[in-house]
């Protein structure tokens, strides 16, 4: 993998500095000059360095340099040079890469090169003749938070594996690095499980039809990896669970009215022996079927309402002694999951109601951060998280489903994730954030124009340096960048009035 601090002397590099100055998101150091070069496409070559660790048939960079080249050049056709005036003109017609460490199928590989690769296609011009060029610049770049998600909500509404792939693209444009993928809930259950058929055929919208078989998972994992990303699943227990109960009978808490059932269920059942035998294998499904370190068990928005009305539940209340504290029920269930999915050799994410209700959790657990007020302001929440040692992500101001007339990318862009009061070695435990587009009014027909380039504010902002604060600025480079995501196909919504050069059009 390349170094932390990724230097690259682009000797190609950037067309105009008003092109250079268009780059999103804003790297930390770039100085462009006037000596320009042309590319000829038909010629042009990204090429290892002879030192390299990685080499040719390095699947992620071979596949990395032809898309990246496929999204430069296309099928265009090669136009001879036009003279461009006094500026200092010649020809460059490679690219070469040096990998520092080897190791070119860790997950994910080789991210740094995936985005070097994304900020040369940025600097790249064409102009009105057809001449693709570009100056030279100097630029030094690396993230300032490791951790720079987007989460996905494809239970309430399903999104076609098409979908995701297409935004698997657009995130790796903006240099998002995880995907965080919320494939059930209490709307429906997707996933296609081998242990468990019947949670997706009898949970699922559609068995046939609305659901993510082992090999569509298959293919967003690698998907998504040839682009530097992490999946991030999330399987959210013991609430949002209602999908789950019709293909596990006696997972959930049946809910009672006086001393009957009243015939609807509650969340998961966290008396019987049976659920957590079911965890056990379920999650051990889970954890081979997802290669990443980390899995996110949810744990937010339960409602004891259910729990409070059935006598069986109220009875091994009293015998475990918790009185009527039902959040201590809530911390025996979740600290019993906690413990089976960490014999799994997996790390957790959870939802911020589990560390503020207390849960003992493992001091390398990962608390979200996703409540604007409650209990407390969300810059309050990672102050009180990161004090009790526990890293944080904060995802509170960027829930992208919520819309307003007007820029609201601003009020996004405007966020600083360490704006709270705490030592430095607190602030050291925010290991980035997360854009979130749930999913009660978002499906496939906007989701792209929801997104883009909306979620690029929050990139931004979790990659470039804190003082990367300018409106007008980040503006007229988010503008610009919106017609290029637009030149590539991606249905992303205006920031104001104006056009773009070359705008969508349906294929």
């Amino acid at each position: 993998m390349v170094g932390s601090t990724l230097w690259f002397s682009l000797l190609l590099a950037a067309a105009f500095a008003r092109r250079a100055t268009a780059l999103w998101p804003w790297p930390q150091y770039i100085q462009t000059s006037e000596r320009r070069y042309t590319i000829f496409p038909h010629s042009f070559q990204f090429q290892y360095h002879v030192s390299s660790a990685a080499q040719v048939g390095c699947s992620v960079l071979d596949e990395a340099f032809q898309r990246y080249r496929d999204l430069l050049f296309g099928s265009v056709s090669f136009h001879f040079p036009q003279p461009m005036g006094k500026q200092h003109t010649s020809e460059k017609n490679s690219l070469v890469i040096l990998v520092v460490t080897p190791g070119c199928d860790q997950f994910p590989s080789l991210e740094s090169v995936e985005n070097c690769l994304e900020t040369f296609s940025q600097l790249v011009q064409r102009s009105p003749e057809g001449t693709f060029y570009i100056n030279k610049t100097e630029i030094e770049d690396f993230p300032r938070f490791p951790h720079r998600g987007l989460l996905l909500d494809t239970s309430r509404h399903y999104l076609p594996l098409a979908s995701i792939l297409d935004t698997l693209d657009v995130m790796a444009y903006n240099k998002f690095n995880v995907f965080h993928w919320h494939l059930v809930d209490d709307s429906s259950f997707p996933y296609e499980s081998f242990t468990f058929p019947d949670l997706t055929k009898k949970g699922s919208y559609n068995p046939a039809t609305h659901i993510y078989t082992a090999q569509d998972v298959k293919e967003v994992i690698e998907y998504a990896r040839l682009r530097g990303i992490r999946v991030l699943a999330e399987f959210d227990t013991p609430g949002h669970t209602l999908s789950w109960g019709p293909g596990v009978p006696g997972l959930l808490t049946p809910c009672y009215s006086g001393s009957h059932p009243s015939g609807t269920f509650g969340p998961v059942n966290p008396a019987l022996n049976n659920t957590y035998e079911f965890m056990s294998t379920f999650f051990l499904e889970i954890s081979s079927v997802f290669p990443d370190f980390y899995l996110h068990l949810g744990g937010d928005e339960v409602d004891f309402t259910c729990w409070k009305s059935n006598p069986d539940i109220q009875a091994f209340m009293k015998k475990k002694g918790f009185g009527e504290d039902f959040k201590k029920l809530e911390s025996f269930y979740i600290q019993t999951l906690l413990d089976i999915v960490s014999a799994y050799g997996k790390g957790y994410v959870v939802w911020q109601e589990v560390f503020d209700n207390k849960v003992k959790v493992q001091p390398d657990t990962v608390i979200q951060v996703w409540r604007e007020e409650m209990p407390v302001r969300y810059m309050k929440e990672m102050e009180l998280v990161t004090s009790a040692g526990f890293r944080a992500l904060l995802s509170a101001p960027w829930y992208l489903n919520h819309i307003t007339y007007g820029p609201d990318w601003k009020k996004i862009y405007m966020v600083e994730p360490l704006a709270f009061e705490g030592s430095p070695e607190q602030k050291a435990l925010v290991i980035g954030g997360e854009a979130c587009m749930w999913g009660e009014y978002v499906d496939s027909t906007n989701l792209v124009p929801r997104l883009w380039p909306r979620a690029g504010a929050v990139a931004e902002r979790l990659w470039s340096n804190k003082t990367a604060t300018d409106l007008d600025f980040a503006y007229k480079r988010l503008a610009h960048f919106r017609c290029e995501l637009l030149r590539r196909g991606v249905q992303a919504q205006p920031l104001s009035v104006g056009y773009c050069d070359v705008e969508f059009e349906q294929t």
